[in-house]
């Protein structure tokens, strides 16, 4: 019989282990919401983001802020660098869609492949050591990397979520989101707005990696299989719906953490592979929660008089 105490120490553990999950399954979101784009060389940038920042960090022995800020600006080149030479391009030959998902395929594998042999194959992190200070509250052990990745998440995450809903950039992204051609005719340049979605996802990439890098170690096909999970969130969450996907992505790592109780660590792969299967034949788009509303009470209907009715 499982204990309380092991129960909450999975919630915990969870929870913080979601952040990077949910910041992925935010970016990925993000592009397929606005460009209308399966952005698999998501996992590409993935992969950029990491390397520079182990290049600056580790090998060069530079502080912490300045490997992130060298990587989001490498990340944000690469990423306006497809969207430029490789998206538009397609969009101005009127491309279908296969096109765009075949090319992206094709730029994470090669990014994939260039970073596996400029820095081998070997596991690397971020951090010197993957041991964070930690301290026990009320039995629960909570760590240094606990706090700081739920913090980060959230402020990010509140970030967007004021972007989109507040600024007059993040309407005129809803906008184009909603109906490109509409947007054009109301005098929105749509381009600007695709190259402002690709630097926000890289935002959140790059947040997202230096979380990982910092409590995981990495290899170059990893991104690929966190891919996986942000694919499966993003479904899950509905089609270009960015909370919907993080809150997805919330739920697939508690459900991960909570099945070590029941199946080997070796198999949790399988639980998303399960998932992918079932959301795709029976949640195509996305599971929607409707809460049930009280009937208003009718009014009651006016009653001629029988002057008026002469």
């Amino acid at each position: 019989m499982v204990d309380i105490q092991t129960l909450l120490q999975i919630l915990w553990t969870g929870l913080a282990t979601a952040t990077y999950g949910v910041l992925l399954a935010a970016a990925f979101s993000l592009v397929l919401k606005v460009v209308k784009v399966w952005n698999f060389a998501q996992a590409g940038m993935m992969g950029i983001a990491y390397y520079t920042m182990y290049l600056v960090m580790y090998r060069m022995g530079w502080p912490a802020p300045a490997g992130i800020a060298i990587s989001l600006a490498v990340t944000i080149a690469a990423a306006l660098a497809m969207e430029v030479y490789g998206l538009q391009t397609f969009r101005r030959r009127q491309s279908p869609s296969l096109t765009y998902f075949i090319f992206t395929m094709v730029v994470s594998e090669f990014v994939q492949y260039l970073l596996a042999m400029i820095f081998g194959t070997e596991p690397v992190s971020l951090a010197a050591t993957l041991m964070s200070e930690s301290t026990s509250v009320g039995g629960i052990v909570v760590s240094q990397w606990d706090i700081t990745a739920l913090c980060t998440a959230a402020v990010i995450m509140t970030a967007l979520y004021v972007l989109l809903k507040k600024t007059r950039l993040g309407k005129f992204m809803v906008a184009v989101a909603d109906n490109p051609h509409l947007s054009r005719l109301y005098g929105v340049n749509v381009r600007p707005i695709y190259a402002l979605t690709f630097v926000v996802a890289s935002v959140l990439v790059c947040a997202a990696m230096y979380l990982f890098g910092t409590r995981a170690s990495m290899v170059p096909n990893t991104p690929l299989e966190m891919m996986l999970f942000a694919v499966i969130a993003a479904l899950l969450g509905g089609m270009g719906n960015v909370f919907g996907a993080a809150w997805a992505a919330l739920f697939l790592t508690l459900l991960r953490a909570f099945s070590i109780l029941v199946i080997p660590s070796a198999w949790q792969g399988l639980i998303l592979y399960a998932l992918l299967f079932i959301t795709i034949l029976l949640f195509p788009n996305g599971v929607k929660l409707r809460l049930r509303r009280k009937p208003k009470a009718l009014a009651a209907a006016p009653v001629a008089s029988p002057s008026a009715s002469a």
